[in-house]
């Protein structure tokens, strides 16, 4: 019996079980987890909003981190579609603290052996996150820190780590500091995580004349209906208490009137946002529908498509990867057949158009020397794989 557009009975009664399961197996304390096709939308959800509290709701808050860096890509490239950001042109003009860059001659050496730039950064670099500037598993494997990692981390920069909103400066201090640092790498050599997404954040506001939550407002959220999305939430009786695992022990690293409970000074491009699992399938459909309203069907093309070079993906450091195997668009990872990413914060996202699928994952729990919880995939897995054998 068809249930939801292609789904039946059986398999949304798979989704189910594997988001009950994950709860009981101590995954998180709430799952919310939804599979879309269409305008059709199935949300199982199991489990707690925090320990000893309320029942996760459909309409429960999460705490996006870096599943946010698809939606700050698609608010700057829709300013690229309007003709107020050009793809291929340097950013010195709107972020002149970019201009006249420095290298560094070794990621971790001081901070004073640096060669000039190349060439400038552009917003294509930013976009994907090969501009020089970043996080990769090498800063965190070596024996002493990185200099620049020293250096960002004295500046409140919160750009090789996870969101800070409660200390993070405001956007143009932010930027003024950053521009005080080398790159890691040249324009355009490597992909390096994270900082491409806040810069592009004060990007989009300074070619917009406008704040970037105000950017992103007018230009995403507005146009896709996603009313739960934002900076912070003044709704903190639906904000799930954000956990992290401690030596196997559950502890409290955000409440709900904690950092996400009031703006920050700086909308951070890179993981600041508060979103629910409707407003994360609502952004995924306006992507699989080709763009309407927000991006032009090309600019999705493009967005969605790897634009990695074989020297830029083998490019890496000694020690982990954030990409993986995964090839990287504008704002997202691509990867068989779909594209979609993930927050640090316990949030997945994926689209899988040769099946029309849409799959959003949302838990509480940050990702740990493990990995992410288990039903971030699974919910995926269970979708594909019903799909294709339907």
């Amino acid at each position: 019996m068809n249930n939801l557009d292609g789904f039946d009975d059986a398999v949304l009664a798979r989704i189910d079980e594997v988001v009950e399961r994950a709860v009981e197996q101590g995954q998180a304390p709430g799952v919310v987890a939804a599979v879309a096709r269409g305008e059709a939308v199935h949300v199982a959800t199991a489990g707690v909003m925090a320990v000893g509290g309320a029942a996760m709701r459909r309409d429960t808050l999460f705490r996006l981190s870096s599943t946010t860096k698809p939606m700050t890509a698609a608010a700057v490239l829709s300013l690229v579609d309007d003709g107020l950001l050009e793809l291929n042109g340097p950013v010195d003009e709107l972020l002149p603290e970019l201009a006249d860059r420095r290298v560094l001659r070794r990621p971790d050496g001081p901070l004073g052996q640096t060669v000039p730039a190349q060439r400038p950064v552009t917003v294509r670099d930013l976009l994907t996150f090969t501009w020089g500037f970043g996080m990769q598993g090498a800063m965190f494997m070596a024996a002493e820190p990185w200099p620049v990692a020293t250096a960002a981390m004295e500046r409140q920069l919160s750009t090789f780590g996870p969101p800070q909103p409660g200390v993070t400066p405001d956007p143009d201090t932010w930027m003024a500091r950053l521009g005080e640092l080398p790159l890691l790498a040249q324009p355009g050599e490597r992909w390096l995580y994270q900082s491409g997404s806040q810069v592009l954040g004060v990007l989009a506001a300074r070619a917009a004349g406008a704040p970037f939550e105000d950017v992103m407002r007018e230009r995403v959220l507005g146009p896709l209906g996603m009313k739960d999305t934002g900076f912070h939430t003044t709704d903190t009786a639906r904000l799930a208490t954000a956990y992290e695992n401690r030596d196997g022990v559950l502890v409290v690293s955000d409440p709900p009137e904690g950092r996400w409970s009031h703006p920050p000074l700086f909308p951070d491009g890179g993981g600041g946002l508060v979103s629910s699992a409707d407003d994360v399938v609502a952004f995924g459909r306006m992507l699989m529908r080709g763009g309407s309203p927000v991006l032009k069907p090309a600019t999705v093309a493009e967005m969605t498509r790897d634009q990695l070079t074989a020297v830029q993906r083998t490019n890496v450091w000694p020690g982990f990867s954030f990409l993986g195997d995964r090839g990287w668009g504008y704002g997202l990872s691509v990867l068989d057949g779909g594209y979609g990413w993930e927050g640090g914060f316990g949030t997945v996202w994926s689209n899988v158009p040769s099946q029309d699928l849409i799959v959003v994952v949302l838990t509480q729990r940050t990702a740990d020397e493990t990995g992410m919880p288990a039903v971030c995939d699974d919910v995926l897995s269970a979708a594909r794989a019903a799909d294709a054998s339907a």
